[in-house]
Formats: C-alpha cells, structure tokens, sequence
C-alpha cells in the first residue's frame, strides 16, 4: 500500500506558533494533562503483541506443526528424524522436514559446517551437493546413521533451530503481519511455507499466497481475515490433492479450518484438533 505524501512546507507557521505558544508559562493542570497525552500517545507508538514470535505462540505453534509433520507433540525429538517418504524429495529429516532434494537440507549442513567443520556430516556435502533438487540417494551410503548420531549434539540441533527460523518461521509471520493477519494467520503462513516451500513455483508458498491475494483482500487491504484465511486454506487444500504424498489435507480440515472457524484468531489454548485420525490436545 502507498503513503500519502507529506506537505512539510505547509507545517511551518504551525511551528512557529507552537513556538510561541509553549514559550507562555502554562498552569499545572495544563501541564499535567500534557504528560498525560504525552505518555498515551508513547504507549500508542509501541510494538504491537508478537502474535506468533511471542515464546508460548511459538511453542504452540511447533507442537501443532510435529502433530502433523511427526504424529507427536514432543517436538524437540524429532531433530534426529530421517527418512525417505516417497514424496519425490528425497529423504526428509529434522524437526521441520528439511529434504535433500529441495536445497533447505544442503544449506543447514552447509552453515553448520563453517562453524563446526569437523561434524558426521560434513564429508556428505559433495554428494548432497550433486542430489539437490532430486529425490537420488547416491552417495548418501551412510548419511542417515551419520545424521542421528550429529543430532545427539547441542549445536546442530541449535543449527536446526536456527535454520528454521531463518527459511521458515520468521518470514513467514514478516508476511503474514504486512498482510495483516493475527496469531493463527501467521501459523497458517509458517505451517504452509513448511509443507509448500517458500519459492516462487507453481505451488509454492508465495505462489499459494499470490493466488489467494488475487481472489480476496487480506485485513491490510481493508479485507476479511476470516474470508482471505479461509480461501487460502481452500487454494493450498486444493494444492496438497494434487500430490499423492500430501492427500491426506487434516493438517488444515481438522486442525487449522477448526481454529478458524472458532474464531480462534489469537490461537488462544485450550487448544484441540485432529491430524490423521488422531486427536491432540494442548491445555
């Protein structure tokens, strides 16, 4: 959206007469109103709630993500999770699901690598490097025993923090709080940007977004925010039924559709929802 331009021009005979007003000595109850409006309008000019960033939201919001990228909500016993899903990508391992066929895997490894060049997994990178953007295991002999054991290790699962909310989280709830949205708006961002990919591809997560924004406002246009979420939701399902490995859409019919249509758009807990059949509750 545009700003309207300023006439700064226009402001100055308003500041020299509040120049010359504010030279007067003023009673104290004048001056007492003053810091009054004063200290409102500073209350006024401060951040917004984090929605999603807030430490318990986020919370939420991985332990939601596990239920369905992991069938648990014990999140943080994922990051040595590994295998090959028979989704066309390769194998898909870590809290998120970083695949070796769709870059984000090849990059987590490599940063880490910089840091820490002595990890089970740095010797991998020429062949992780040459399987990129296909779902082949060749030179990978090794790779999924190498990725468990580095897992034990502190600092990789710290890099795996790290590297989610570099690619993931983070702009995911940038876009989503320019778009307007609230709380479970951002989750709905950072939970399709996972699944989808944050590219620009045909069924990636901004082309799921540019879709949606063409055919409904979002709440920065003046627009609904449970209309636009709902005809997100509609595009992505629709998204997912097009690709075997994700025809199973409960993450968002029994899960994400249910908050929404809750009205739960600060997703406050209670929390309850479905994922695969199975039931999953945060108080």
């Amino acid at each position: 959206m545009k700003r309207a331009g300023r006439l700064l021009l226009a402001t100055v005979p308003l500041l020299a007469a509040a120049a010359a007003y504010f030279a007067l000595p003023e009673p104290a109850d004048t001056a007492d109103a003053r810091a009054d409006a004063k200290a409102e309008a500073s209350v006024s000019q401060q951040a917004p709630p984090p929605g999603l960033a807030a430490p318990d939201k986020k919370e939420s919001a991985q332990r939601i993500v596990s239920s369905a990228e992991n069938s648990t909500l014990d999140w943080r016993s994922t990051y040595a999770y590994i295998e090959d899903i028979g989704d066309g990508q390769g194998y898909t391992a870590g809290l998120i699901g970083f695949c070796t066929g769709t870059h984000d895997l090849l990059v987590l490894v490599e940063r880490y690598t910089v840091d820490h060049p002595d990890n089970l997994l740095a010797r991998y990178l020429p062949a992780l490097r040459e399987v990129d953007g296909t779902d082949s295991h060749q030179g990978l002999d090794g790779f999924t025993a190498a990725w468990r054991k580095e897992a034990s290790v502190a600092a990789f699962r710290k890099a795996q923090d790290a590297e989610r909310d570099r690619v993931y989280f983070d702009p995911a709830v940038r876009l989503a709080e320019h778009d307007g949205l609230g709380t479970l708006g951002q989750f709905v961002y950072y939970d399709a940007m996972i699944m989808h990919g944050p590219g620009t591809s045909p069924g990636s997560f901004h082309d799921l977004r540019e879709r949606a924004m063409a055919g409904a406002d979002t709440p920065a246009e003046g627009g609904s925010e449970r209309s636009y979420l709902d005809l997100f939701l509609d595009i992505r399902r629709h998204a997912m039924k097009s690709k075997n490995a994700h025809r199973d859409t409960t993450r968002i019919d029994t899960a994400q559709r249910k908050f929404l249509h809750e009205g739960n758009f600060n997703l406050d807990t209670p929390l309850e929802w479905k994922v695969y059949g199975d039931t999953y509750n945060l108080p």
